[in-house]
């Protein structure tokens, strides 16, 4: 689950124009990349901003605006100031405003992004320093993969080619992020595929619709612009299917807050997420079509077990 600073920023309605690109490639067909750090399951890469850097910036599928920017780099950089955003959470609540700043120009594996439009806005720190964020949107020219076998970021040409949704599936693209069909049991459930995310994570309200092996318990505690809320885990006695990956009855968030479900970063970061913008879809390739997401301890957070779920443990929440 997304801490506070996270879920204020997912899924944003960035009322600007859309940024200015070139695809720096010296030759068709020629692939870009970048080294891409995975900590706690997220993605991590490095970027040039009008010649200056290198700065850390989390890649972020859930967010469907171009770029973030802190307050520090935004002031260092001297970014300048070119409107405002309005700033929605998943709940569709929240409305506050924040500065828009103007990146002349943003390079990542190779690629040089012009007159990026960028929000300034705080960053979650649980991970580590971080400077920026890539949204969804930014890469809308490129096959975009996120290659977390290989601690990968890819952009190149091309596109994908379906598969009667085996492992190439379609998604819709609501607000700027992806959002594709899963199924647990026979029910077919909207998830948003976020990189930036934790776990699996339901609606509180398909609860009672679903089988459980293991009662909801709580976990924690959540904010979004809007709202606060408490997180609970509880234990599918189901499978859920994407495509041909299989969860197999997998610990999930509850959460009452927002409507959509959150296929996140654990299961995320056992595959090669390619994503084509234009024809929207998506594929996920990988050494195991067959993962078990369990509990960890503090720091509590959803994870990927090779074997059996490890034992739910619970920091009190007083």
């Amino acid at each position: 689950m997304k801490n506070l600073l996270t879920l204020a920023v997912g899924c944003i309605v960035v009322a600007v124009p859309g940024s200015i690109r070139t695809q720096d490639f010296s030759v068709p067909d020629q692939v870009h990349s970048t080294y891409m750090e995975v900590t706690h399951g997220k993605p991590y890469v490095m970027v040039i901003i009008n010649g200056k850097g290198p700065f850390r910036f989390i890649v972020d599928t859930g967010t469907g605006g171009d770029a973030i920017v802190t307050s520090e780099l935004a002031h260092q950089l001297e970014l300048p100031v070119v409107g405002e955003a309005r700033l929605n959470d998943p709940t569709g609540q929240g409305g506050q405003t924040a500065p828009v700043r103007k990146l002349d120009t943003l390079r990542v594996a190779g690629v040089e992004f012009y007159s990026v439009k960028a929000i300034e806005h705080a960053l979650p720190v649980d991970d580590g320093a971080c400077q920026g964020m890539l949204g969804f949107t930014l890469f809308r020219d490129f096959l975009f993969t996120l290659d977390y076998v290989n601690g990968r970021l890819v952009l190149a040409e091309g596109e994908l080619t379906p598969d009667g949704e085996k492992s190439v599936l379609p998604f819709r693209m609501p607000d700027g992020v992806p959002v594709a069909r899963l199924k647990i049991g026979n029910r077919d459930i909207e998830a948003l595929i976020d990189s930036g995310g934790a776990g699996l994570s339901l609606p509180e309200r398909l609860i009672p619709q679903l089988r459980l092996s293991a009662q909801p318990t709580l976990f924690g505690r959540g904010e979004s612009l809007s709202t606060r809320f408490q997180i609970k885990v509880a234990k599918l006695a189901s499978d859920v299917h994407l495509g041909d990956i299989t969860l197999d009855q997998p610990w999930v968030e509850i959460n009452p807050a927002f409507p959509l479900a959150n296929f996140g970063s654990c299961p995320l970061q056992h595959f090669i997420v390619t994503f084509d913008q234009e024809n929207k879809l998506v594929r996920l390739d990988g050494p195991r079509k067959r993962i078990t997401l369990g509990v960890t301890p503090a720091p509590l957070h959803l994870t990927n077990q090779p074997g059996n779920p490890a034992e739910l443990a619970l920091v009190p929440v007083g």
